[in-house]
């Protein structure tokens, strides 16, 4: 099925509606690998809709993120950066430009494991972010 059928009927079984600005942005998000911020996915998504507002675009990122069709990744007050990748993975991110880049590695289930032992909590999950120096910083 392609993406967009997809997205459709993950949209209509949210009672939500297939909107051009919607596919659109999870067209463009899904393209790049640079884990951008909303303002530069509005930048991104003018360059197809001109005339789409911040708004239109920040209320989209929150309705694709409570879908579950892509990730929010928060760094600091009020500063996000997002992924059209949805399913669980890990991130490096550089400390001296900030570049955020997929790391790929197997997620640690043992981890899950050893915290749910360690605590009395039900684990659902972790969120594990790698840091250091990008190629280009270097």
């Amino acid at each position: 099925m392609k993406q967009s059928a997809q997205m459709a009927a993950q949209l209509r079984g949210a009672d939500r509606r297939l909107t051009r600005p919607r596919l659109v942005l999870l067209e463009e998000l899904r393209k790049v690998v640079t884990h951008p911020s909303a303002d530069e996915i509005h930048r991104l998504v003018r360059k197809r809709l001109p005339r789409v507002s911040f708004g239109t675009v920040y209320r989209n990122l929150g309705v694709l993120k409570k879908l579950g069709l892509i990730q929010e990744l928060k760094y600091g007050k009020g500063f996000s950066r997002y992924d059209g990748n949805p399913s669980r993975h890990y991130h490096v991110a550089c400390v001296r430009c900030g570049r955020v880049e997929d790391l790929p590695m197997a997620l640690l289930a043992r981890m899950d494991r050893e915290a749910a032992a360690a605590s009395r909590y039900a684990i659902t999950g972790h969120r594990l972010e790698f840091q250091g120096v990008c190629p280009r910083c270097r």
